[in-house]
């Protein structure tokens, strides 16, 4: 056999034997983050969500038997500027009164591709659940991983924005979700 031969036989069974699965138990809070960016007057704006709890079981060699949901605080949310917060938790925008948290449960996650995932699952806010399928990416880092992932939803199907904000002129109707979830081994 040649050098190259070796070479190449060494480097395939090094990458197919190396790729290891990974088994998740939690969510780390403090190294973890969700977000959104939506459009005011036509400009993007940006965003987040301070307080949010999950739970999550995700062997990434047995996608298809993970388990995960993500419970946001909604009166946590900081839009940039204290008066955008104090509005949008009241009547017209959250109503966290009456609907004080979101909550998304995953149904399905399945592989699409080498550390990639489709995510399905429910997403209720205010009384209003909706389902949602967007991808996922994951990357392992050391003990922890990283789980990624965008998504866009009309906060009119979720009654964000009542009344005078059920128009779209000054608020726009499209919000993008971000997340990226920390993943700590059950060790």
């Amino acid at each position: 056999m040649t050098n190259k031969y070796l070479m190449a036989l060494g480097l395939g069974i090094s990458m197919c034997c190396g790729v290891q699965a990974a088994n998740y138990q939690s969510v780390q809070g403090d190294k973890s983050s969700i977000s959104f960016r939506y459009k005011q007057m036509g400009v993007a704006m940006d965003g987040k969500f301070a307080k949010f709890q999950s739970t999550l079981q995700l062997d990434t060699a047995k996608p298809e038997a993970a388990r995960a949901s993500i419970e946001i605080e909604l009166a946590s949310v900081d839009t940039g500027s204290a008066e955008g917060d104090d509005e949008v938790v009241g009547k017209s925008w959250f109503h966290t009164a009456a609907f004080p948290k979101a909550l998304f449960v995953l149904k399905q996650l399945k592989a699409s591709g080498p550390d990639s995932y489709e995510a399905i699952g429910t997403l209720s806010i205010k009384g209003h659940a909706r389902e949602l399928k967007f991808p996922v990416k994951y990357s392992a880092q050391g003990a922890k991983g990283l789980l990624s992932a965008s998504f866009n939803l009309a906060r009119a199907d979720f009654a964000i924005g009542e009344g005078v904000w059920s128009k779209f002129d000054v608020i726009g109707n499209d919000v993008q979700v971000n997340f990226q979830l920390t993943v700590l081994s059950g060790k």
